[in-house]
């Protein structure tokens, strides 16, 4: 798979001094979770009239995801223009080598530094709306909104000033995603709201045009697609239509957004960027309880919930967190660790087979397995030993209160690293998500 092999190639982040916006005003569109077959099906079949010509164009390519293919990894790589190795974001959670507590991922665990904050960005204004992993905003000129994961919309604003007003008027950082399970319906419904935010934000931000950068990113159609990939796919399915209609209404949010760029006086840009696409799912694996049968992991004890990495023995080997990412329980990095130095390479090589050998129904579930030393050389923070990457439709996990490999947990789409969208007005064609931001100042032909 050519575009796996594309993640080992190191390319130029920032550079100190470059002017990463030489001329006018740059627009960036973010839809988290589209892949261009995708944007190319819904636009030739008539439902996204706005984004058909931007979609259709020659200058609108497929990327591929930096691995893991999630959002916290690919979107902090969009605003660092680096890989995980170098910002440090390995995943959803990161763990406490001293105390085995796990926290979710936000912006106080970025390591690297940020396009707003550097050299070339001086003096420039921007203004962003939902940019996930970005919670608790940080400070820039200009106004910040921070996306997924964020809980309190009071510590979501840049400046505190903006808070008050976003929250008479409503806005909403997140649909409640607890709804795709129990009631799909009503997710529809709460997506739909979150869509209205945004506008309203877009609303708010973009008259007086007194910026530089706008970025706005939809994170509704990943969440469509987690819950209800089916439903877009099944004509006959009863949530088939009321899916579509979601999707038209994310076409017509950008929409709201390429008009106003139109209206914009040159010189501009215009990018259309995701973190990566989608496919249907054939079934979760669970990396922890695969662990636990082949005797590399043991619990001391039953996990208060599937985050509980505490529960874990001490004699265990190894431990995984989502997504594939396999942790050996060495003396060096953690604070009970029983794998010493010497041992250490056996044992990850046995962990290793032991993940390429597995099939789910006659198939092999794991495409390639990296060290860290493959996939991220010299990596800060702490860096999985191991990084698992399924064959498309394997939903890798590492929960630690499941009791079988493989399982359906009302999910019916996950992640893909492939054919992710990526459309620049001024023709620039990165490799992969780390490269748009990085090369944002080059414009073809100049």
């Amino acid at each position: 798979m050519q575009a796996s092999r594309n993640h080992l190639a190191r390319q130029e982040s920032f550079s100190p001094g470059r002017d990463l916006f030489p001329k006018g005003r740059t627009v960036i569109i973010g839809m988290d979770g589209l892949s261009r077959s995708l944007a190319l099906d819904l636009c030739s079949r008539g439902l996204w009239p706005h984004l058909e010509q931007l979609v259709h164009s020659s200058g609108c390519i497929s990327i591929v995801s930096e691995l893991p293919e999630i959002s916290p990894v690919n979107w902090t790589s969009f605003f660092t223009a680096r890989g995980p190795e170098e910002h440090g974001v390995y995943g959803f959670t990161s763990v406490n080598p001293g105390n085995y507590q796990l926290d979710l991922i936000d912006f106080s665990h970025v390591k690297a530094g940020v396009f707003w904050d550097e050299p070339g960005f001086a003096g420039k204004t921007c203004r962003i709306i939902n940019l996930p992993c970005t919670y608790p905003a940080p400070a820039l000129k200009g106004v910040l909104i921070s996306g997924f994961v964020a809980p309190s919309l009071e510590r979501a604003v840049y400046p505190g000033a903006l808070y008050p007003i976003l929250h008479e008027m409503g806005y909403r950082l997140e649909a409640d995603t607890r709804l795709g399970l129990d009631s799909p319906r009503d997710l529809l419904e709460d997506l739909k709201v979150t869509i209205s935010s945004r506008l309203k934000a877009l609303d708010l931000l973009w008259p007086d045009l007194a910026w530089d950068m706008f970025i706005v990113v939809f994170t509704e159609l990943d969440r469509l697609s987690h819950f209800l990939f089916e439903a877009l796919e099944d004509q006959k399915n009863p949530l088939h239509e009321p899916s579509m209609e979601l999707l038209q209404s994310l076409d017509a949010a950008a929409g709201e957004v390429l008009c106003r760029f139109e209206d914009l006086p040159g010189p501009k840009r215009l990018m259309l960027v995701s973190d990566h696409g989608f496919v249907p799912l054939r079934t979760e694996v669970d990396v922890n309880v695969l662990l636990r049968v082949e005797g590399f992991l043991r619990l001391d004890r039953k996990p208060e919930n599937e985050l509980d990495l505490s529960c874990m023995h001490e004699s265990s080997l190894a431990f995984a967190l989502d997504p594939g990412r396999i942790y050996i329980h060495d003396r060096e990095r953690f604070a009970r660790g029983r794998v010493d130095r010497v041992e250490k390479g056996a044992v990850l090589q046995k962990i290793r087979r032991s993940m390429l050998d597995l099939e789910h129904q006659g198939q092999k579930v794991m495409h390639r397995v990296y060290t860290a030393e493959e996939i991220y050389p010299d990596g800060i923070g702490l860096p999985p030993d191991l990084l698992c990457v399924p064959e498309p439709g394997f939903d890798l996990k590492a929960k630690f209160d499941r009791r079988e490999i493989f399982g359906y947990f009302g999910r019916t789409g996950t992640h893909s690293p492939e054919d992710v969208i990526f459309y620049d007005s001024l023709g620039s064609r990165p490799g992969r998500v780390r490269d748009i931001m990085a090369g944002l100042s080059a414009v073809p032909g100049r």
